[in-house]
């Protein structure tokens, strides 16, 4: 019986070795692929896990690095490493291109069908890498809300799903309408879930380092957020379209 692969990647990026997590489907063939982003702290065992499961779907997953390998479990020195790169769009999205081209590189890969799909800081750099013009089947973003340069989101071209919660002092609701003007005025096919009684981060599991005030978990609407990123998948870059059925 075949069964999905991993395996750690090193790929150079804003001035770090970054270190990825690759996840394969089943089989030798070509598949559309997923790049998947962490939150600010960095990335996880969870992020592994969610692109180990879509690959078990089928895809070719790549759980990208923010920080050269560290996780950031100590709010000051997640704050000291992200307040600067989410004020700068061009390192955002070196940063993603560095990853994507990994992602392109892996012979699994149809490098014409690719989605990103971030939390936090990983989905401001997919939503960033939409914005450079990227040819992306799809972007997901879950707490990820951040609006662009002007006149820039004119270059996504593809649908765009955001996900955040209701009670989350990070993303407020002034950022969020903000963002929903920047996609409205751009023209792009867009949707804004907000699930209630939410706050930042509720789809991460609780750690054992201190975190931030107004972070929390939802387990269920963890759930729903994880159905809702999948549902996105299987509309814009459906396994059947690759496999012919």
């Amino acid at each position: 019986m075949t069964t999905t692969t991993t395996r750690t990647v090193e790929y150079p990026a804003d001035g770090l070795t970054m270190v990825g997590h690759l996840a394969l489907p089943a089989g030798t063939d070509r598949r559309p692929a997923v790049l998947l982003g962490p939150e600010g702290t960095g990335l996880s065992d969870v992020e592994r896990r969610r692109a180990d499961a879509l690959a078990e779907l089928g895809y070719v997953a790549l759980a990208f690095d923010l920080h050269g390998g560290r996780y950031l479990g100590d709010p000051e020195d997640m704050l000291a490493r992200c307040t600067p790169l989410l004020a700068d769009p061009d390192r955002m999205r070196d940063i993603g291109h560095a990853a994507l081209d990994v992602l392109r590189a892996e012979p699994r890969t149809d490098p014409g069908r690719i989605a990103a799909i971030g939390y936090g800081t990983g989905g401001i750099i997919g939503l960033e890498l939409g914005r450079d013009g990227v040819d992306l089947r799809a972007i997901g973003t879950v707490n990820g809300l951040i609006t662009g340069r002007p006149g820039e989101a004119a270059r996504i071209r593809c649908p765009v799903w955001a996900g955040v919660g209701s009670e989350d002092p990070i993303m407020s609701p002034a950022q969020r309408q903000a963002f929903t003007e920047e996609m409205q005025a751009a023209g792009v096919d867009w949707r804004l879930t907000v699930y209630g009684g939410a706050l930042h981060a509720f789809h991460h599991p609780p750690v054992d380092h201190i975190v931030r005030p107004g972070v929390g978990y939802h387990p269920q609407h963890a759930r729903r957020a994880w159905h809702d990123v999948v549902a996105l998948l299987a509309e814009c870059l459906p396994l059947t379209e690759h496999l012919g059925a």
